[in-house]
């Protein structure tokens, strides 16, 4: 599912372009970055299966918000160095310069809860009918996670 494969991402050691805030209560998405290193766009993408069926960087974001996500501004003292910082670059710099920073928020998508995804669930006409009743609406964890 795509929160899943999320949740793989933002947890890699090896992909750059996603990363836990510093409460581990979001994600930044460097967008050029993203785009470059798991959309295969631009000259130095990789010619890996792609993970997302799209190199549309929209179409990500429109993922995020059928599935709860809601973007945050994304501010100068929010730190882009989650609860578990990345190594520094060679160069020694931290910091996102490939392009637009976008920071994203779901109330069950949290740094070392990953039993919280089954409460993440794309919002459908059924579902958002359910929310809007009061219902719970959740789905399974895949087996790896249980």
């Amino acid at each position: 599912t795509f929160p899943m494969k999320l949740w793989l991402l933002v947890n890699s050691p090896c992909v750059d372009s996603v990363r836990w805030d510093a409460r581990g209560e979001g994600l930044f998405i460097d967008q050029g970055l993203f785009e470059q290193e798991l959309l295969g766009v631009g000259p130095s993408a990789a010619g890996e299966e792609e993970l997302f069926k799209t190199k549309n960087f929209g179409s990500i974001v429109r993922q995020l918000n059928l599935y709860g996500f809601h973007k945050l501004a994304a501010s100068p003292t929010s730190s882009a160095v989650g609860s578990r910082p990345r190594p520094a670059t060679a160069g020694g710099d931290t910091s996102y310069a490939d392009g637009p920073l976008h920071h994203f928020w779901n109330p069950y998508f949290r740094f070392g809860r990953p039993d919280l995804l089954v409460k993440i669930r794309r919002l459908t006409r059924a579902n958002k009918e359910k929310l809007d009743a009061g219902l719970a609406v959740t789905s399974r964890l895949p087996d790896d996670l249980q």
